[in-house]
Protein backbone atom coordinates (compact mmCIF):
# COMPACT_ATOMS: atom_id res chain seq x y z
CA UNK A 1 0.00 0.00 0.00
CA UNK A 2 1.15 3.32 -1.08
CA UNK A 3 0.39 6.76 1.03
CA UNK A 4 0.75 10.18 -0.16
CA UNK A 5 -0.20 13.18 1.38
CA UNK A 6 -1.72 16.27 0.44
CA UNK A 7 -3.15 19.65 2.06
CA UNK A 8 -6.67 17.39 3.12
CA UNK A 9 -5.30 14.42 4.45
CA UNK A 10 -3.43 11.42 3.72
CA UNK A 11 -4.46 9.20 0.80
CA UNK A 12 -4.27 5.14 0.91
CA UNK A 13 -3.99 3.77 -2.73
CA UNK A 14 -3.79 -0.04 -2.55
CA UNK A 15 -1.55 -2.51 -4.65
CA UNK A 16 -4.98 -3.81 -6.25
CA UNK A 17 -5.80 -0.20 -7.76
CA UNK A 18 -2.47 -0.19 -9.07
CA UNK A 19 -2.18 -3.27 -10.38
CA UNK A 20 -5.92 -2.77 -12.51
CA UNK A 21 -4.84 0.61 -13.24
CA UNK A 22 -1.82 -0.54 -15.38
CA UNK A 23 -3.59 -3.71 -16.00
CA UNK A 24 -6.24 -1.51 -18.55
CA UNK A 25 -3.52 0.66 -19.39
CA UNK A 26 -1.18 -1.71 -21.21
CA UNK A 27 -4.37 -3.95 -22.30
CA UNK A 28 -5.18 -0.89 -24.92
CA UNK A 29 -1.90 -0.68 -26.00
CA UNK A 30 -1.24 -1.37 -29.64
CA UNK A 31 0.12 -4.50 -30.82
CA UNK A 32 -0.66 -5.96 -26.87
CA UNK A 33 -2.50 -9.22 -27.74
CA UNK A 34 -2.95 -9.81 -23.75
CA UNK A 35 -1.09 -10.02 -20.52
CA UNK A 36 0.75 -13.34 -19.27
CA UNK A 37 0.61 -14.56 -15.88
CA UNK A 38 3.67 -13.24 -13.69
CA UNK A 39 2.95 -15.93 -10.90
CA UNK A 40 2.07 -19.53 -10.21
CA UNK A 41 -0.88 -18.37 -9.04
CA UNK A 42 -1.77 -16.16 -11.63
CA UNK A 43 -0.72 -18.88 -13.90
CA UNK A 44 -2.91 -21.96 -12.35
CA UNK A 45 -6.23 -18.85 -12.34
CA UNK A 46 -5.70 -18.46 -15.64
CA UNK A 47 -3.97 -20.86 -17.78
CA UNK A 48 -5.72 -23.83 -15.98
CA UNK A 49 -9.20 -23.05 -15.21
CA UNK A 50 -9.52 -19.69 -17.50
CA UNK A 51 -10.23 -17.19 -14.79
CA UNK A 52 -8.83 -13.68 -16.06
CA UNK A 53 -8.23 -11.49 -12.99
CA UNK A 54 -7.51 -7.50 -13.68
CA UNK A 55 -3.84 -7.24 -12.46
CA UNK A 56 -2.73 -10.08 -14.10
CA UNK A 57 0.86 -10.48 -15.39
CA UNK A 58 1.16 -7.13 -13.19
CA UNK A 59 3.62 -6.82 -10.39
CA UNK A 60 4.53 -3.67 -8.63
CA UNK A 61 7.53 -3.40 -5.78
CA UNK A 62 7.98 0.11 -4.17
CA UNK A 63 11.19 1.61 -3.25
CA UNK A 64 11.74 5.14 -1.65
CA UNK A 65 8.27 6.05 -2.20
CA UNK A 66 8.67 5.23 -6.14
CA UNK A 67 7.61 2.42 -8.62
CA UNK A 68 8.92 -0.82 -10.25
CA UNK A 69 6.68 -2.17 -12.84
CA UNK A 70 7.14 -5.62 -13.73
CA UNK A 71 5.10 -7.07 -17.00
CA UNK A 72 4.32 -9.86 -18.57
CA UNK A 73 2.83 -9.37 -22.25
CA UNK A 74 2.16 -11.25 -25.14
CA UNK A 75 2.23 -9.12 -28.15
CA UNK A 76 0.62 -9.57 -31.91
CA UNK A 77 2.74 -11.39 -34.68
CA UNK A 78 4.12 -9.35 -37.18
CA UNK A 79 4.70 -5.76 -35.54
CA UNK A 80 7.61 -3.81 -34.02
CA UNK A 81 8.76 -5.93 -30.67
CA UNK A 82 10.62 -2.44 -29.67
CA UNK A 83 8.19 -0.22 -30.48
CA UNK A 84 5.50 -1.72 -28.45
CA UNK A 85 7.65 -2.06 -25.68
CA UNK A 86 8.83 1.58 -25.97
CA UNK A 87 5.15 2.31 -26.00
CA UNK A 88 3.92 0.74 -23.73
CA UNK A 89 6.57 2.01 -21.02
CA UNK A 90 5.81 5.81 -22.04
CA UNK A 91 2.00 5.00 -21.61
CA UNK A 92 2.78 3.36 -18.20
CA UNK A 93 4.81 6.41 -16.82
CA UNK A 94 2.75 8.95 -18.38
CA UNK A 95 -0.84 7.59 -16.83
CA UNK A 96 1.10 7.33 -13.10
CA UNK A 97 2.33 10.48 -13.04
CA UNK A 98 -1.09 11.59 -14.32
CA UNK A 99 -4.20 10.19 -12.44
CA UNK A 100 -1.24 8.98 -9.12
CA UNK A 101 1.07 11.29 -9.12
CA UNK A 102 3.29 8.62 -8.29
CA UNK A 103 7.16 8.98 -9.41
CA UNK A 104 7.89 5.17 -11.20
CA UNK A 105 11.48 4.29 -10.96
CA UNK A 106 11.64 1.23 -13.78
CA UNK A 107 9.01 -0.44 -15.95
CA UNK A 108 10.38 -3.82 -16.64
CA UNK A 109 8.66 -5.65 -19.47
CA UNK A 110 8.78 -9.35 -20.17
CA UNK A 111 7.42 -10.15 -23.44
CA UNK A 112 6.57 -14.21 -22.84
CA UNK A 113 4.73 -14.55 -26.24
CA UNK A 114 3.58 -14.17 -29.75
CA UNK A 115 -0.21 -14.58 -30.87
CA UNK A 116 -1.18 -14.55 -34.29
Amino acid sequence: MLTKENYLGKIAISDEYLKALVYRTVSGCFGVAGMKSSSLSEFILGEVLKIKTEGMGVRISIKNNELIIELHISVTYGTNISAIVKSVRNKVKFTLAELVEIPVRAVNIYVDSIME
